[in-house]
């Protein structure tokens, strides 16, 4: 059994679940209509369902809602739909936060404002499913309102789909983009090369930095150790690999395993050799 909190439209309704203690929005062609606050109801049809979480800051589930305009949670809803369609398990929770990051995009393009993300190439790399699902957001966006928010735009709207398919957060994953950008310039400029966003060895690169990000954030270890063999066959990339390490170690403020030193010049070292 729910209980109507609010009416958001005809197609909206925040809800509290009696059963299972949560708050919940519904969205769906008619329902909303007719219902009242405080009323209750047993189901919602063929209305989609979110879990109504808030981002921090946001605060409680109505003030979030009295802050965003229907639509954009329409949009945001049918953004998630469609993402679920290609991946096999994604986490409904993104609705509020997602919808406000795309209230505030639209905002930003009506006003002809730009909001750069030096990271949306890293952030494509890293996570090239959750991109094209976020670049479909886009067409959807545009469609409802009438405006088209940026690429860079869309590199942050991947944030909120991978975080929905994963345990990582949303500020993980900018950190780990931010971090990818600085060690993939670092190795470009030792070696004077510049990798192809497109190429094979641009998306190892940043595949395996990444990788390697959140296993130090998570305080996990790789199973192979090959820091002897880099170190001893691949110096001056292995030394660069330290280096890099230094600078990720700095910023995440925690230790790195010289196993990670290892692997990481390995993977420098095919750089070296193009």
């Amino acid at each position: 059994m729910y209980r109507v909190i609010k009416v958001l439209n005809n197609n909206g309704i925040l809800a509290y679940d009696m059963e299972n203690g949560r708050e919940m929005i519904f969205l769906g062609k008619g329902v909303g209509f007719g219902k009242r606050n405080g009323e209750r109801f047993a189901e919602a049809g063929d209305a989609s369902a979110y879990a109504a979480e808030p981002r921090k800051g946001q605060g409680t589930a109505l003030k979030a809602v009295n802050g965003i305009e229907p639509v954009f949670l329409e949009v945001t809803g049918r953004i998630i739909d469609e993402a679920e369609k290609q991946f096999s398990s994604l986490n409904r929770d993104i609705l509020l936060p997602l919808a406000d990051h795309i209230a505030l995009a639209v905002q930003r393009a009506k006003e002809g404002r730009e909001f750069p993300n030096p990271f949306n190439q890293d952030i494509r790399a890293m996570f090239p499913r959750e991109y094209a699902a976020a670049e479909q957001g886009r067409q959807i966006i545009e469609e409802a309102t009438g405006q088209r928010i940026s690429e860079d735009e869309a590199g942050l709207i991947t944030l909120h789909i991978h975080a929905a398919l994963s345990d990582e957060k949303v500020e993980e994953s900018l950190t780990a983009a931010r971090l990818v950008k600085t060690g993939v310039a670092m190795i470009e400029e030792r070696f004077g090369v510049v990798l192809p966003p497109d190429s094979l060895a641009y998306n190892r690169l940043v595949s395996h930095i990444r990788y390697m990000i959140f296993r130090i954030m998570r305080d996990e270890q790789v199973s192979l150790n090959l820091e002897d063999y880099a170190r001893e066959s691949f110096p001056a990339s292995y030394g660069l690999a330290e280096e890099i390490c230094g600078y990720f170690e700095r910023e995440l403020k925690k230790p790195i395993r010289r196993e990670e030193v290892g692997f990481l010049g390995i993977h420098i070292e095919r750089v070296a050799q193009m």
